[in-house]
């Protein structure tokens, strides 16, 4: 049995795509035992337990300020793996992205020269250039630099990560290895009396169309740009927001300005098994962002069969094709440029008047979804591409 430690600043119960990303992939795994280092932000979390096929260890004091426990948790990380390497050899460092917490396997390795583990750093980041090289004074582009400096092998979400690691002097190997979704989950029927429940309780009345997003409310998801296309569209037209953020009083006093306030609809957040459900009751996802890493939601969404409007920014190049703008490839959806609510107002229209269109590219998005972001085939690549060749695997 090889042993694996993963590092990441964040896990359940604060869950997002890189999260669920481990718990697939190490629930499918052969012949490895996962134990996973991450930030103690509360004494209410366990500082030990297991979850799925993970061994969990909290790490830091649990102060409840985030930032600090943030930045202890490297030097605190480091003094786990080594306790977790001493009592049984680890034959492998795997690091989630680059981020505080990821730091510790950099800091073991220079402090105990003469063992190094080799390791393994999985780029999920969707910010944008300008918070890369701007953000913190630069520290960072800085941190992304020593990391990939450092890393034995990188995977990449995206072709777009993959490019930018180059572009920042990473030479090694890199595998391409992107999310999945778990397809029967996203594409369930339910009954009709539960999906009209719902419809009454989102006030969504006959001839209403439902927009929707599943997304953090900050500046890097654009959703200020569908408030905007809102204002120009037919008043039955509105736009259901899943989930929390930074920028929520921001975009609620835009809809107010722009006459839409009663169109925009904040749910607020709503758990990942619940979600299927308001996919079901919506004739369009939409999320135009102007940065983006991969974008697990643009494939939940092509999973529950409903069209799709997004920029091709970043990560999200790799699976949504415009028929306009990808005339050699199948398409998978409506691409607009960033930071243009008329071209999204355009696609809005294209979509309801197009229903013979919207058929052929919701059922060819739902096909590619099939061949390349199923949890067993992402979690084979990773075992048979990276654990195996580095942990000696047979």
């Amino acid at each position: 049995m090889k042993r694996v430690v993963i590092f990441s600043t964040n896990y359940f119960p604060n869950v997002a795509g890189a999260e669920i990303a481990i718990d697939e992939i190490a629930k499918r795994a052969d012949g490895i035992e996962f134990h996973l280092i991450t930030t103690r932000f509360s004494r209410k979390v366990p500082a030990k337990e297991r979850i799925g096929n993970v061994i969990v260890h909290r790490v830091g004091v649990g102060s409840g300020f985030a930032f600090f426990d943030k930045l202890l948790s490297p030097f605190f990380g480091a003094f786990k793996a080594y306790q977790l390497d001493k009592k049984k050899p680890v034959d492998l460092f795997w690091c989630m992205m680059v981020t505080f917490t990821c730091g510790a396997p950099y800091i073991l390795n220079t402090l105990r020269s003469w063992r190094k583990i080799k390791i393994v750093l999985t780029l999920q980041e969707g910010d944008s250039e300008e918070h890369l090289t701007k953000r913190h004074l630069g520290l960072n582009g800085l941190a992304w630099k020593l990391a990939l400096k450092r890393a034995d092998v990188l995977t990449v979400i995206s072709t777009y990560l993959g490019k930018r690691a180059k572009r920042l002097g990473y030479s090694g190997p890199i595998h391409l290895i992107p999310n999945a979704v778990n397809i029967s989950h996203f594409s369930q029927e339910y009954s009709k009396d539960i999906l009209k429940d719902l419809e009454e309780k989102l006030g969504k009345k006959k001839g209403d169309v439902f927009m929707i997003t599943t997304s953090r409310l900050s500046e890097k998801n654009a959703l200020d740009d569908v408030i905007e296309a809102v204002a120009l569209l037919p008043k039955n037209i509105h736009f259901i927001v899943l989930g929390i953020g930074e920028d929520e009083s921001k975009l609620k006093r835009l809809a107010d300005d722009r006459g839409v306030g009663s169109r925009v609809h904040f749910v607020g957040y709503v758990g990942q098994d619940e979600i299927p459900k308001y996919l079901k009751i919506s004739e369009i996802f939409i999320r135009p962002s102007r940065s983006e890493g991969f974008g697990i939601s643009f494939v939940e969404a092509m999973a529950a069969e409903i069209p799709v409007i997004s920029t091709q920014e970043g990560g999200i190049a790799d699976f949504l094709f415009d028929a306009k703008r990808n005339p050699q490839t199948n398409s998978t959806g409506w691409a607009v440029d960033k930071d243009s609510p008329q071209q999204i107002a355009d696609a809005v229209n294209r979509i309801l008047e197009n229903r013979d269109e919207v058929g052929k590219t919701v059922s060819n998005a739902k096909k590619m979804v099939a061949e390349n972001y199923d949890w067993e085939r992402i979690a084979r690549d990773m075992q048979n591409k990276v654990f195996a060749p580095l942990t000696g695997l047979s």
